[in-house]
C-alpha cells in the first residue's frame, strides 16, 4: 500500500482526501497545433487533501515547479483591466498609510509583468520586482519596472539582503499558494523586510472555496488553499505575524494580510480577531467541515453537463470567454471538448491561436466574438463576470446569452 503523502508545511501524513479532480494537464500550458499533433502534451493527478494536524489544504507534488514558470508561462496581469485598477488602488492606499517616498523600497515578489509596481514607480518611489518567468519579467522590465528573474525562497531572501535589498513594504499578491515549500518561501521574507517594514499577501480565502463550491481554482500550480488559521502557523514559525486584514471581493473572495516581523510593536487589529473567530465559527478548525466536497463539486459538472446536453439538443453554439487556469480545470474535470464549445475569446496575445490544455478548444481574439455570433457565452473566469458582461454586452444584439457554471450553471440576465 502507498504511504500517504507528508503534509508540505508540518509534514505530517495526509491521509484525508478534500476532492479529486483526476488527471488534468497544467492549466495554463497552453498548446500549439504543433504541440498537440506531437502528442506532447502531458497530464498530472490532481488530487487535494487537508492536513488533519495544521489543517492546510493542498495538492499532491506531481509537477516541478519549473515546468509550471518557463519560458511560455502565458499569464500576464495586465491583460486585466479590473485587477490593474485593484493594483492602483493598492499603491494609493499603502502609499498613504505607511507614507513611502522616494527613501522607501517597495519589492513585489511574484511581480508578473510590471502590473503593480508601475503604480509605485509613477510615484517616483523605488521598487523592485521578484519574477520567475523570463518572459514575464522582459515585459515588466519594458514597463521600467526592474525585476530580478529568480524563485523567491529563504535563500534568495538571504541574497538579496546581503546584497542591501530592505523592503519598506512587500507585496505578494497571489502567489502564496503557489509555492511548494511554503515554510521555505515564508522564510525569505523576515531577511528582506526592514525592522519597522510591512509586508501584505494576497490570497483566495479557502472558506469561500468550500462555501462556493470553487473548485476551478484548484490547480496544479496551486500547492495550497489558504484560510488565516494555516498562514498564521507558517508565518509564526518564520518569525513573522499577521497584525490587520482586509477582506476583498477578488478571485471569489480572497484576504489582504498585513504581516511584521514576530517582535515589531504593531498591535493587531479588531479586524484580525474578528477573522480569527469566524473561521473558528464556520468550522475551519474541525476536519468534518473539509468532508462532504466532493459530492458538491460533482453536483456543479452534473448541471453544466445537463446545460451542454441541452444545448446540444437546441442546436444552440457556446463559445467561452477567457482561457483562464480555473476554466480550464472546470472543462477537463466535466470532460468538456471542442465538440462542445468552439472556442474562447480572451484578450491576451500569448494565448490566441493556441488550444486550451486539455479540451482543445481554440483560442481567439474577443474581436472575433461578432463573426463567431455563440449562443451561449460561458464566462470561465467568474471572477472577472462584471468586467466582462460590460464590455461584451453587445452579444445580446443577436440574442446570445452570457452563461456561468458555479456554483451551478445559470444563463444571466
Amino acid at each position: 500500500m502507498t504511504e500517504p503523502p507528508p503534509c508540505r508545511f508540518c509534514r505530517a501524513p495526509l491521509t484525508h482526501t478534500f476532492v479529486d479532480l483526476g488527471r488534468q494537464p497544467l492549466a495554463n500550458s497552453y498548446l500549439t497545433a504543433e504541440q498537440l499533433a506531437s502528442g506532447a502534451e502531458q497530464a498530472y493527478r490532481l488530487h487535494a487533501r487537508v492536513c488533519d494536524r495544521c489543517l492546510l489544504v493542498q495538492v499532491d507534488d506531481a509537477v516541478p515547479a519549473e515546468a509550471i514558470f518557463d519560458a511560455g508561462y502565458a499569464y500576464f496581469s495586465s491583460y486585466s483591466s479590473s485587477w490593474v485598477e485593484h493594483a492602483r488602488r493598492y499603491a494609493e492606499a499603502m502609499t498613504a498609510r505607511f507614507a513611502l517616498g522616494p527613501d522607501s523600497l517597495v519589492v513585489e515578489v511574484a511581480s508578473n509583468d510590471g502590473y503593480l509596481l508601475q503604480h509605485f514607480a509613477a510615484k517616483d518611489i523605488p521598487v523592485l520586482g521578484i519574477e520567475p518567468a523570463a518572459n514575464t519579467a522582459e515585459a515588466a522590465r519594458a514597463r521600467g519596472v526592474p525585476t530580478e528573474v529568480m524563485f523567491f525562497s529563504g535563500a534568495t531572501g538571504c541574497e538579496l539582503a546581503a546584497r542591501g535589498v530592505r523592503a519598506d513594504l512587500m507585496a505578494a499578491n497571489n502567489v502564496l499558494a503557489h509555492v511548494p515549500d511554503i515554510a521555505d518561501f515564508a522564510g525569505g521574507f523576515r531577511h528582506v523586510l526592514k525592522a519597522a517594514g510591512v509586508l501584505t499577501f494576497e490570497f483566495p480565502h479557502v472558506l469561500k472555496l468550500i462555501e462556493k463550491v470553487q473548485f476551478d481554482t484548484i490547480y496544479h500550480e496551486h500547492f495550497s488553499y489558504l484560510s488565516l488559521l494555516a498562514v498564521e502557523q507558517v508565518l509564526r514559525a518564520n518569525g513573522l505575524r499577521p497584525f490587520d486584514v482586509e477582506r476583498l471581493a477578488t478571485h471569489g473572495g480572497s484576504l489582504r494580510l498585513f504581516v511584521c516581523h514576530a517582535g515589531s510593536g504593531r498591535e493587531e487589529t479588531e479586524a484580525l480577531r474578528a477573522l480569527r473567530a469566524e473561521e473558528a465559527a464556520a468550522g475551519l478548525r474541525r476536519m468534518e467541515t473539509y468532508q462532504g466536497f466532493t459530492p458538491r463539486v460533482e453536483a456543479v459538472r452534473e448541471s453544466f453537463r445537463a446545460f451542454l446536453a441541452s444545448a446540444r439538443a437546441q442546436g444552440k453554439r457556446i463559445a467561452a470567454y477567457g482561457a483562464a487556469a480555473k476554466g480550464n480545470t472546470f472543462l477537463n474535470y466535466c470532460g468538456t471538448t471542442a465538440a462542445d464549445v468552439v472556442c474562447a475569446f480572451d484578450a491576451n496575445p500569448a494565448k490566441q491561436g493556441r488550444l486550451l490544455p486539455g479540451s482543445h478548444v481554440p483560442i481567439r481574439a474577443p474581436e472575433a466574438l461578432r463573426e463567431v455570433r455563440p449562443d451561449y457565452l460561458l464566462i470561465l473566469p467568474w471572477n472577472l463576470q462584471e468586467e466582462i458582461t460590460r464590455e461584451h454586452g453587445y452579444i445580446r444584439e443577436w440574442g446570445g446569452r452570457f452563461v456561468t457554471a458555479s456554483p451551478a450553471t445559470r444563463m444571466l440576465p
